[in-house]
């Protein structure tokens, strides 16, 4: 099949499949001799397994882990797959808790503006630009 047909397969764009060749997700597709990409099953069950990765959150590297799992030693114990997923639990809830703390923040930033005035004199305006609001979404910087 071409990259359009696995891209309507999977509901995934062109560009997003040729990213997952580039970062070795996907494997590279067989070129025809002029030069079209074809993909096999393989390479559809694959993005399958990858979007359903992305949906759960899961970075690049973790993907990646869980391939090499998956094709290096299909017969070994899932266990570490489960340990696989803790960790990203733990991640999860760490975001939880960050995204908590920033949803405080927003709060207490929106409480500055509680009756209209102009946007020179907004109080959330102010507060951005002269106090020094408290980094609280740490997993991403």
């Amino acid at each position: 099949m071409r990259i359009g047909e696995l891209a309507g397969l999977t509901n995934c764009t062109v560009e997003t499949i040729r990213y997952y060749e580039k970062q070795g997700l996907l494997p590279k597709a067989y070129r025809t001799n002029n030069n079209y990409r074809v993909y096999s099953d393989i390479h559809l069950a694959r993005l399958k397994f990858i979007r359903n990765c992305r949906s759960l959150d899961m970075t690049h590297e973790e993907i990646r882990e869980l391939l090499k799992l998956v094709i290096d030693t299909p017969k070994d114990d899932c266990s570490v797959i489960s340990n696989l997923l803790d960790e990203h639990l733990e991640h999860v809830n760490t975001r939880i808790t960050e995204l908590q703390e920033l949803q405080k923040v927003l709060f207490d930033l929106q409480k500055r503006c509680l009756s209209p005035s102009s946007i020179d004199h907004c109080g959330i305006v102010q507060e951005l630009t002269e106090k020094e609001i408290p980094t609280v979404h740490k997993s991403h910087l």
